[in-house]
């Protein structure tokens, strides 16, 4: 069985983690992923402290193992979700969009594992310094915010400039992405794009639809520099192309997009909705259970494995 040092970290069987999407990434998805042995992460994005406890509770009363809450810097409720973490001895926090520095000593206290989403090199290099116990290098091939460095020349100058375990993302959907990764270096993969099209996903019908007919060239970038973000194209990313292309503001842009990710995934609106994908979209061909997606990748990437072992004469 394939078993990465990422896998003893974490008390998880296999070396895949669920990207922590806001709005999608909800206890029941959580739940399904670290039952089947990956890890589980709970989306906090911008919601308040006690819909989180309640996407916690949903998790333990679906599974004891291991699990996680992504906290995203740009909430106006990271301290209170700092403190709830903390109190609910959540196993694992994955962090977006910010420095967790400041909070470290008080996760770890806690007997929390810390580990930041990194999009360069200097950050990464910097967060090891301050005591994290892992790092997810996320190429710009993912859905959601995105950085400026793709994933096959990111993960491995990464896994070059620090020591500690790297957890590759951004375009990675089946086994031989997860193949590919390790051999880059990394330690296991985070996922997100794939696992919208889990069973146990509770997004939008509409929305899952969306990424299974989705193309090679169909997961595009918005926004403007410092702020750009990957999603399917639709009628609001050619609003956001008229706005990019008169130079418009960044408070333009921000309202246009507000409540834009809640009307995909809630309301179903493929049209005028922020369908956050991934590239890896067009690798997506069937909704089926996580533990089913699992299993998939790791068999895949056993077989791969075991087949280029075999080149080596």
């Amino acid at each position: 069985m394939l078993r990465t040092p990422l896998c003893d970290l974490l008390g998880i069987t296999y070396p895949i983690i669920q990207g922590g999407m806001a709005w999608v990434a909800t206890g029941e998805l959580a739940a399904a992923v670290s039952k089947a042995g990956g890890l589980g992460i709970i989306g906090a994005g911008n919601a308040p402290p006690e819909t989180v406890r309640q996407e916690i509770h949903k998790v333990r009363e679906r599974t004891d193992n291991p699990f996680g809450v992504n906290i995203y810097y740009m909430s106006p409720y990271v301290e209170e979700l700092i403190d709830l973490v903390c109190a609910e001895k959540v196993p694992v926090v994955t962090t977006g969009a910010g420095n967790p520095g400041k909070h470290l000593p008080k996760l770890k206290a806690a007997g929390v594992k810390v580990i930041p989403v990194v999009a360069s090199v200097a950050l990464a290099k910097r967060l090891e310094r301050l005591g994290v116990d892992a790092l997810v290098a996320e190429g710009m091939e993912c859905g959601g915010h995105i950085g400026e460095i793709a994933t096959m020349p990111l993960v491995p100058q990464i896994v070059d400039a620090v020591h500690i375990p790297v957890i590759a993302a951004g375009g990675i959907a089946d086994g031989r992405g997860l193949a590919a990764v390790l051999a880059l270096g990394a330690a296991g993969v985070q996922m997100g794009t794939r696992f919208i099209c889990a069973e146990e996903c509770t997004v939008h019908p509409n929305y899952k639809e969306a990424i299974l007919k989705a193309g090679d060239r169909d997961a595009v970038v918005t926004g403007m520099p410092g702020h750009y973000v990957r999603v399917l194209k639709n009628k609001l990313t050619r609003q956001f192309e008229e706005l990019a292309a008169r130079g418009a503001s960044w408070e333009e842009m921000d309202r246009l997009g507000t409540g834009k990710l809640r009307a995909a995934v809630v309301e179903g609106d493929v049209e005028y909705g922020s369908l956050m994908a991934g590239q890896s979209a067009a690798l997506v061909r069937e909704i089926k259970p996580a533990a089913a997606i699992i299993e998939e990748i790791m068999a895949e990437a056993e077989a791969i494995i075991s087949r280029l072992g075999k080149l080596v004469r």
